[in-house]
Formats: C-alpha cells, structure tokens, sequence
C-alpha cells in the first residue's frame, strides 16, 4: 500500500505536465497567457482560502493555541513572503509604469516580467506541492480509495499552474527546452513530498504547520504582488473575470472531491 501511495504522488505531478504541454502550444499568445495568470490567480486565492489558512489554523490551534496560532500565522506568512521577494534580487522583473520607454523596451520588460512571474510561481507551486505530496502519501498509505480521489482533486488544481508556468516562460522567449525541464523539476515535487513520508514515515503536526504556514505566505505573494498586478494591466478585463472564475470552480472541484474522502 505504501508503495502504491508513492506512485500517486508521482502521477499527480502529471496534471502539472499536462497543463505545461498545453501552454507550449499556445507560446507567444497573449490572450492565453493572460487567460492562463487569470486562472492560476482564481486557483490560488482559492486555494489559501479554502485549503491552506484553514488547514494551517487547525494544526497549529491544536498544538500551540488559539492566540499563538494567529500570531503564528501572521509571523510564518510574512516569512514566506519574504522569502520569495528576496528571490525578486535575482529574477528579472518589469515595473508595469514604465510607458515613457521606447517600443523596444516596453516588450523586454514585459518578456522579462512574463518570466519573473513564471519562475516565482515554480518556486511557490514545488514549496506547496511537497507538503502535498506529503498529504496524498498519508492519505492514500491508509485508504487506495481516498488516496485516487484526492489525487484526482489535487491535479484539478495543478493544471492551472502548469498553464501559469509554461506560457509565462514561453511569452518571455524562454526556449522550450527549459521551460520543459522547469516544468518537470515542478511536478516532482509532490513525489518529492511522498517520498520524504515514505522514508521517514511521516512528520510532526507542528513541523507539517510551519511548513503550511510559510507556504501561505508565498502563495500570497504570487497571488497578490505578481498575478494580480499582471491581471490588473490587462486590457481585455473580460478574459481576466472568465479565467478567475474558471480557476475558483477548478479549486472548489477539487475540495470537494477532497471532502468526498472523508
């Protein structure tokens, strides 16, 4: 049974796959690509609604308190959010007011935005996907079952993110080749996750909500200071609402799959 886990947590990593094939069949399509940040921005809202605040407050209320819990929950976030700007010193990025620059100009600082979102958004999908990871193990070791279910909730989810990953960095005329090996490096991380369970057998609750906790605060990051500034510069506002909404519906989907476990 555990070795069956372990391989959930390697096919999950596919759905990143396929949402990154899917991307690089569409490069250089602005439309898409801003369809595929609207998603991914709809997905991840969701998700630290939905799924990560509530999960990390329950591990922690359970271990240290109410109060301490919030005050942790706030300490940790600023931490992961930290964490991704100190990342930004070595990402190249695009200040979206620079209109007085030339043609030339305006289009590398957007390729080079287009990249800063991609790298930052695999930098927080693996820091989340490896405490999933850890979650599907758990979860499929005690129930085959559960464990395809929630497999299947988490991939919901995951494809957004895949689209995020490979248009974004195919946009910035990054090569395929390594969009690809990016892409791959992203969807072993739950496997990652999993095998870091199998290894060890499984984590404390406290260390599984501090990792939650710093999660959290990247994934505000890449939702709020990265794809919503991105969404807000859109010009075509409809295709943003539609990807949004898309991305809340795929999130909830999967939750609710994930409650069908239980």
């Amino acid at each position: 049974m555990n070795l069956i886990a372990l391989v959930l947590t390697l096919l999950v990593g596919l759905f990143i796959l396929l949402g990154s094939f899917i991307g690089l069949n569409y490069k250089n399509n602005k439309k898409f690509t801003d369809f595929s940040i609207s998603i991914a921005f709809g997905v991840i809202i969701s998700l630290i609604v939905f799924e990560i605040l509530p999960e990390t407050f329950e591990i922690l209320n359970g271990e240290v308190g109410t109060t301490r819990t919030i005050v942790s929950i706030v300490i940790l976030s600023l931490i992961g959010i930290t964490l991704l700007k100190l990342l930004d010193l070595f990402v190249p990025h695009h200040e979206h007011d620079a209109h007085h620059h030339h043609k030339h100009n305006n289009d590398k600082c957007h390729n080079d935005h287009l990249f800063h979102i991609g790298i930052i958004s695999s930098v927080g999908v693996i820091a989340h996907n490896l405490i999933e990871g850890m979650s599907l193990y758990l979860v499929s070791s005690t129930s085959l079952i559960s464990g395809i279910l929630l497999c299947i909730g988490i991939g919901l989810h995951n494809i957004p993110m895949g689209l995020v990953i490979s248009s974004t960095l195919t946009s910035s005329n990054f090569s395929k080749n390594k969009t690809l090996k990016v892409s791959l490096i992203v969807s072993l991380a739950t496997f990652i996750g999993g095998l870091f369970m199998f290894i060890l057998g499984g984590v404390d609750e406290l260390v599984e909500g501090i990792l939650l906790g710093l999660t959290l605060g990247m994934l505000i990051y890449i939702s709020i200071f990265e794809l919503l500034h991105q969404i807000y510069h859109m010009k075509n506002k409809k295709i943003a609402i539609i990807g949004i909404v898309i991305g809340i519906i795929l999130l909830l989907l999967s939750v609710l799959l994930g409650h069908a476990i239980h």
